[in-house]
């Protein structure tokens, strides 16, 4: 009984320092972007697109948004995949796909602390029976280009950030 009473007094406390650190303006901040995704026309299916957090190393950190709800379909984007699309939380930061010449509008989370330090954003495609372009956009993200437009190299025609 004596350990339940602790466990209770320690869980008690941690939230009483996160609620008293939010208070205070001690956890995270995140700065939202609207994020224009426009496609190239291209015969085939719907893109997959993938938009992940690439930190200063070149690796994957972050998964922001997820263009293709059909998880049978994600090993096509395999670099994202084999690196963390086995076990990302994607809960609420998936749209459905959008076919040739249609445009995508998604609103991404990013960390403060990610900002003006070395990371990128990268964009994946992947369209079935197409192929794949690993890194289709990929630009530096720093607080210039978070009100920017980036053209593709593959699927995407231009992406275009607009910080709110």
């Amino acid at each position: 009984m004596k350990k339940a009473a602790r466990s209770l007094v320690v869980i008690a406390c941690s939230l009483s320092l996160l609620l008293v650190s939010a208070s205070f303006g001690f956890a995270p901040k995140e700065t939202s972007v609207k994020c224009l995704i426009q496609l190239a026309n291209y015969s085939g299916e719907g893109a997959y697109v993938v938009v992940s957090l690439i930190n200063p190393n070149g690796e994957y950190e972050q998964t922001l948004y997820v263009q293709g709800q059909e998880e049978k379909w994600y090993h096509d984007l395999p670099s994202w995949w084999n690196s963390i699309g086995k076990s990302a939380q994607l809960d609420g930061i998936t749209g459905a796909t959008t076919g040739s010449g249609g445009r995508d509008l998604a609103v991404l989370s990013i960390d403060d602390s990610k900002i003006n330090k070395g990371y990128k954003l990268r964009f994946e495609t992947s369209v079935e029976d197409k192929g794949y372009h690993e890194t289709d956009v990929e630009f530096e993200l720093n607080s210039d280009n978070l009100n920017g437009k980036f053209e593709g190299t593959g699927f995407i025609r231009y992406v275009r950030l607009m910080q709110q």
